[in-house]
């Protein structure tokens, strides 16, 4: 406080000059400045209105971390490291009004690399994923799976569904139906956001880049979209599956069409997605890209909740497949088979090849 009086007071001290010394100085600034514009006018010609910029840095919230941000790109930003991009997140509560299912309430946390925070520049579109959850579970029990793909150059929506969350006292599996279209309304009002000029996501989403995964009953979701006639979602460019399955009332014909890029993962162990199921899958995907990833040991969780074995092979062979089919920036055909194949732990296979 002393100190702060202490400034005011200088502040308020008037020096009084002589009106002599006055004169001369303000003389001697008077040529000086008309040198230095004479110099200038020389070096630059004429003088042009001066523009002044104010730069903002955005709030990010609750984000992670993995590297600093990095300047923003001449170009479209790449993809494919996990770690490459720090990570900011939103959450969004979108209200869909539906004639078979009334009124859905979907909760949807967004995880995007920091660098699109506020930047609606074109260069800053990143591809999107958006994510279904299982039965009985939540956005965040994938967490660590989905902020690997965020840190990697992806935008990633995962959707809590209104009737099969974690937070449901008395879940109803048989919504399951109602799925598919709470994506498809998920992603139509995520490259909304994208395109109005005061969000968090604005300019962010490649709207010609989207994918959608799922795990258990949000693989049998994502499934439907891709490739059963009552719920296809037209302009998908890739589809991971994991531990997912034909829902009987997600009526067919399945395959009918060729259908986008498919990755499935199964783990060999699972008690609540029988392997069965995945294949089943895998061998009716006879009309386009496909890939099996099977997991030799692993349960119906571990490989996709949480860090710990074999989540790491389920993370660099999705990021792979992304990288290739979905952003269009992997020339390696060889990625995702040297990432998968781990003796004893993993192996991947494709095309008419079976597990």
């Amino acid at each position: 406080m002393a100190d702060h009086l202490a400034r005011a007071g200088r502040r308020r001290r008037q020096l009084v000059w002589p009106a002599g010394l006055i004169a001369l100085t303000v003389g001697i600034f008077a040529v000086l400045g008309s040198v230095y514009l004479g110099v200038h006018y020389l070096a630059n010609g004429p003088a042009g209105p001066t523009t002044t910029r104010r730069l903002t840095q955005p709030t990010v919230r609750a984000s992670a971390s993995p590297a600093p941000p990095r300047a923003a790109p001449s170009s479209p930003p790449p993809t494919g490291r996990a770690g490459d991009y720090a990570i900011a997140q939103t959450r969004y509560t979108f209200i869909e009004h539906t004639a078979a299912a009334g009124t859905r309430t979907l909760r949807v946390t967004v995880r995007f690399p920091h660098i699109a925070a506020g930047n609606a520049s074109a260069d800053a579109n990143f591809p999107l994923i958006v994510f279904a959850p299982g039965f009985r579970q939540c956005a965040a029990s994938y967490r660590d799976l989905l902020r690997q793909w965020a840190s990697a150059g992806y935008v990633v929506a995962a959707v809590d569904f209104p009737l099969t969350n974690c937070h449901v006292a008395a879940p109803d599996e048989s919504d399951l139906e109602n799925q598919p279209a709470d994506m498809a309304f998920v992603i139509r009002h995520l490259l909304r956001l994208s395109d109005r000029s005061r969000d968090r996501l604005t300019g962010i989403v490649a709207a010609g880049r989207v994918a959608v995964a799922g795990h258990s009953d949000g693989g049998d979701t994502v499934a439907a979209m891709a490739a059963a006639s009552c719920c296809r979602y037209r302009g998908l460019r890739a589809v991971i599956v994991l531990a997912g399955a034909k829902w009987p009332p997600l009526h067919g014909p399945w395959f009918a069409s060729p259908a986008p890029p498919m990755l499935f993962v199964q783990g060999t162990a699972d008690t609540w997605n029988l392997p069965a199921a995945s294949m089943q899958l895998y061998r009716a995907d006879t009309t386009g890209v496909r890939y099996y990833l099977e997991l030799f040991g692993a349960n119906h969780f571990a490989p996709y909740e949480g860090s710990s074995e074999p989540e790491p092979v389920v993370e660099n062979v999705t990021l792979d497949f992304l990288d290739r089919y979905l952003a269009g920036q992997s020339s390696d055909p060889g990625a995702m088979r040297r990432a998968a194949r781990i003796p004893g732990r993993s192996e991947l296979v494709g095309g008419h090849r079976m597990p």
